[in-house]
């Protein structure tokens, strides 16, 4: 995936590889931090200060994560949800039947993908570590069994000396 990633990344985006956790980031030296579908295999607790250091003031972070299904809290969603994602599926299956594309076609690389079918938070857990760690994040809960966490870093004051 990281090759795929290189080949249609613009010169200023630099890929690597490696643990996230313990690789040696400048601090301050980003301007967003994206992560995608990664921090729900890694503390949480751990992740998200070593984001918050690595961005500029006014930086941001926003990350896409899986969470554990918190039931009763998310019954509404989880009642659109499901439905809904089945519908999606036999769309798409149907489109590519029909020869209009590829439509989410399971691709053989998925098979080299890290599978996590038991998250360790939910997305309440998520917001309120996050909201402890990073005051004035937002974590929603996405319908499609993800959530949103997304975090502006503040900018410094500046105090007349």
């Amino acid at each position: 995936m990281i090759d795929a990633a290189r080949a249609v990344v613009p010169g200023n985006v630099r890929c690597l590889t490696g643990d996230f956790l313990r690789y040696e980031f400048a601090d301050e030296s980003y301007d967003a931090i994206f992560s995608l579908t990664a921090l729900h295999h890694m503390p949480l607790e751990d992740a998200l200060p070593r984001m918050a250091a690595a961005l500029r003031p006014g930086g941001v972070l926003a990350a896409l994560a899986l969470p554990r299904i918190d039931l009763p809290r998310e019954i509404p969603v989880e009642l659109v949800a499901a439905p809904g994602y089945r519908l999606l599926g036999l769309a798409f299956a149907v489109a590519r039947r029909a020869g209009h594309g590829q439509w989410y076609q399971r691709e053989p690389s998925h098979d080299a993908m890290p599978v996590v079918l038991d998250p360790p938070l939910t997305t309440h857990s998520v917001r309120t570590i996050a909201t402890s760690l990073l005051p004035g994040a937002h974590v929603r809960r996405l319908v499609f069994w993800r959530y949103l966490l997304t975090w502006r870093k503040p900018t410094r004051t500046w105090c007349p000396g």
